[in-house]
């Protein structure tokens, strides 16, 4: 049952050691919402499987606590926070659980005794409302937690709202929170070393199409296949398909810039089709999702890649081709 952000509080005053679970890999934006959740009503953060860089950083300087790995039957409720999907949870065994979340796909509402979703662009701003809705105040470490979550998980702001700026100014006016210091917070967050090389090694992988400007790669690599669709974004891809794969288990990253979702690429859309013909999980935003399956890494990538060539050719009425650095420099040199 879908619930309001007055209702989804006043319904968790009816439980006691709640537990606030985030998904596997968890990010600012999972961690800061558990986070600001538990500050006001109580309860345990848990972590399926661990956290990514920056939301380890955040955990260290605020000093949240949290348990790795928690058994669900141990809490009188959970509250999965920031995710869509049982695969996320690493198929973890939930009975009373309810869902905030933001993401297109919506498949771990269906069991839940009741849950929030909004089409915000973070979790962080359903949780805010909810919070405003209370009227529990918004400490200076909760609005550090907060800024962090919108920052990254909007891209630094690329896939932002007018919503997510008015968001980000209440957040620092209730906080007294600066903004750079969520800036020197996220810039002190070390590089890891076998990212790099992951990034690297997609970059020197990399498969690119092109359909009138826009440039689609496909690379894989064994880990941060997130990390690295981001990077090939950042490097001159509109659409970027990131695959890595343990065994039979394949998954993979997508990212597209604002120009590409405007041209009809739905990356959650397209995930989650894909995902079903698999018995998969996927989904996400239309300019970032991800997919889960059992199936050949390189048959997955390359349904990705076709099926976004379709979009965009029908957009542009062009057909796609493959192309390689050198034709590209070749062309260029030759204009």
């Amino acid at each position: 049952m879908e619930v309001d952000e007055a209702e989804f509080f006043n319904r968790l005053l009816d439980y006691q050691n709640i537990l606030y679970l985030c998904h596997r890999n968890a990010d600012p934006d999972a961690i800061s919402s558990a986070f600001a959740l538990s500050e006001a009503i109580g309860g345990t953060i848990g972590l399926v499987d661990g956290c990514n860089r920056v939301a380890s950083v955040l955990i260290d300087r605020l000093g949240i606590e949290v348990v790795d790995k928690p058994n669900p039957a141990d809490y009188g409720f959970v509250v999965v926070v920031d995710t869509s999907t049982k695969a996320q949870l690493n198929d973890l065994e939930l009975t009373k659980y309810c869902v905030i979340d933001h993401h297109t796909t919506t498949a771990l509402t269906e069991n839940a005794e009741f849950y929030l979703h909004r089409n915000s662009t973070s979790t962080v701003e359903i949780v805010y409302n909810i919070l405003k809705a209370m009227g529990a105040p918004i400490n200076r470490r909760v609005g550090i937690g907060m800024l962090t979550g919108i920052v990254t998980d909007t891209g630094h702001f690329k896939h932002a709202s007018a919503d997510t700026f008015r968001t980000v100014a209440k957040i620092i006016e209730d906080s007294g929170v600066e903004y750079g210091e969520v800036l020197d917070l996220m810039a002190a967050t070390p590089q890891d070393i076998s990212m790099r090389i992951a990034i690297l090694k997609a970059a020197s992988r990399v498969e690119l199409d092109r359909v009138q400007d826009m440039i689609i790669a496909t690379s894989h690599v064994s880990s941060f296949g997130g990390s690295a669709s981001s990077m090939l974004i950042n490097i001159g891809a509109d659409i970027a398909f990131v695959g890595t794969a343990k065994g039979e288990n394949v998954r993979v990253s997508a990212r597209a810039k604002r120009d590409a979702v405007n041209a009809g690429v739905n990356l959650g859309q397209l995930m989650e089709d894909i995902s079903n013909e698999y018995n998969g999980t996927g989904g996400g935003h239309s300019g970032a999702a991800g997919i889960d399956v059992i199936a050949d890494m390189k048959e997955v990538l390359n349904k990705c890649r076709e099926r976004t060539k379709k979009i965009l050719e029908a957009s542009f009425g062009v057909k796609a081709r493959e192309i390689s650095c050198e034709d590209e420099l070749d062309e260029f040199e030759d204009e």
